[in-house]
This record gives structure tokens, C-alpha cells and sequence, in this order.
């Protein structure tokens, strides 16, 4: 088998993590992270989905369109679309691999509306919204095999042809479903879910729901968690929040707080 072959079967064999990056956190990625990451490939294949928020509400207020937020989700008509549209697939996706590249990591930017098949979520509530039907993963695969780290930005394509905006905690968990990765890694700027000021080290589905409802977890961290639970399956076990700011990986373990699905009942 040559060298180049040898490479690829490598990386197809290596269990897949996919990153979620908020868009708060395009910006602050610390090198100490980023080394973390280097760690990672060693043993891992590496998605990251990435959102866009605030770049996005700062070029709508700089070019004066109006934008609303229903239930969390951004209400998306034809103007904001093009300006979603401009800041994710252009602005931020090259920003961030511009970034994973000058740290000798080889990325490749992708607009989601390249090879993930959308449907509206509600039309006539958040206009031009969408969840994720399905994604190319011959498309993800190959390039994982000529190890390269996808960087996507969260849209999609109906099947006639029409861009959608797309959650980027939503598109990364139905990715990570999708191409059964083993992990599904929310980076954000805390360490991960924290009751009464200490990290929790690993949450149940029915520890999460007790902390949402006591208020313990509240606002921009009640869709990560929910959106980490949602996608746990018999393959993907486990999803992580992780902060950002700092190296993740001690003793050859990533730091965090882990979320699983609830422990079995023994009879």
C-alpha cells in the first residue's frame, strides 16, 4: 500500500469528533485551544460547524435590516437571508479556517448549502429557517480521508434550490448524527455547565431537565444542553461543553462537562 493510501485508510479508521463554535468564539480561540486541537487530530477526525450571531446582527444594523428573534430562532426573511448568507459562508467560514490554517492545520471552508439537504421548520412563523434532512456524507468522508478538517457554515438547500438558515447547535448535531460521530464538542467561553459554581464533570438527560427548571442552567446554555441530549444515540454517546479560552485536553482526557443519555435501571 503506497503512503498516500495508507494515510487515508488511517484517517477513515479514526473515530470522528464534530465542534460546534459559537460565533462569540470565532475571535477568541486561544492558542492553548488550538494546540488542543492538534492533540485531538492525533487520534481523532475533526469537524467544526460554526455559527456567525454576532457579525451577523452587526452587518444587519450596519446595512439597516430589520431582524427578529422568535423562540430563540433568528426570523429569517429574503434581506436578512442574503446578509446571513454573506457572514457565514463568506466573512466567518474564512475567517476561521484562515485561522486553523496559519496554525499548519489543513481546513476547508464549506457554505452547509453545498451538501445538506434542508426543510422549512415554519414557513410562516421564521421564514426562511430550516432543520436538516439529510447531508452528503460521501462528500464530508472523503475530504476526512485526504485528512482534511471540514469547517462548515450552518445552511442548507432545499430539494428545489432554496437556501435556508440553519441553528448552528442544530446543524451540528444533526451532522455529527449523520456521519455517526463519536462526539459531539460545544465550544463556548465557560468550561461547561457549573452548579453552584463548580464544573459538572458529566450530566444525565434528567439532571439537565432538574437544572433548567431550577434555573441553575438558563439562557444561551438551554440549547446547547438540548441540543447535546437530542442527538445522543447508541453511536453517539456523549456530547461536551467546553471552553474556548483554554487547553481541553489534561492527562490525555478532554476537560469538560460531559452529557449522556440517563444510566440504566438495573433489574
Amino acid at each position: 500500500m503506497t503512503t498516500s493510501k495508507l494515510t487515508q485508510a488511517t484517517a477513515h479508521k479514526k473515530p470522528l469528533l464534530v465542534m460546534k463554535l459559537g460565533g462569540s468564539m470565532l475571535h477568541e480561540l486561544t492558542d492553548s485551544f488550538i494546540h488542543s486541537v492538534k492533540e485531538l487530530l492525533k487520534t481523532n477526525n475533526l469537524i467544526f460547524v460554526h455559527g456567525g450571531g454576532p457579525a451577523i446582527n452587526a452587518m444587519l444594523e450596519r446595512l439597516d435590516v430589520k431582524s427578529e428573534f422568535i423562540n430563540g430562532q433568528r426570523k429569517t426573511t429574503p434581506d436578512v437571508l442574503e446578509v446571513v448568507e454573506m457572514v457565514l459562508a463568506g466573512k466567518m467560514n474564512k475567517f476561521l479556517t484562515g485561522k486553523l490554517q496559519r496554525h499548519h492545520l489543513q481546513t476547508i471552508g464549506l457554505s452547509g448549502s453545498d451538501f445538506i439537504t434542508a426543510s422549512f421548520i415554519d414557513e410562516s412563523t421564521l421564514g426562511l429557517v430550516g432543520k436538516v434532512e439529510a447531508v452528503n456524507e460521501q462528500l464530508l468522508q472523503a475530504l476526512l480521508d485526504l485528512s482534511f478538517i471540514p469547517v462548515v457554515a450552518p445552511l442548507g438547500k432545499t430539494n428545489d434550490g432554496q437556501t435556508l438558515n440553519i441553528n448552528a447547535d442544530i446543524c451540528a448535531s444533526a451532522v455529527a448524527e449523520k456521519m455517526n460521530a463519536e462526539k459531539l464538542i460545544f465550544v463556548t467561553d465557560v468550561p461547561g455547565v457549573l452548579k453552584e459554581g463548580k464544573l459538572m464533570e458529566e450530566a444525565t438527560k434528567s439532571m439537565i431537565e432538574e437544572l433548567i427548571q431550577d434555573g441553575t442552567i438558563y439562557g444561551g446554555m438551554i440549547p446547547k444542553v438540548t441540543s447535546a441530549l437530542s442527538v445522543l444515540s447508541d453511536r453517539l454517546k456523549e456530547a461536551m461543553i467546553v471552553n474556548g479560552h483554554t487547553e481541553i485536553i489534561q492527562n490525555g482526557a478532554i476537560v469538560g462537562t460531559k452529557i449522556v443519555r440517563n444510566e440504566k435501571v438495573v433489574m
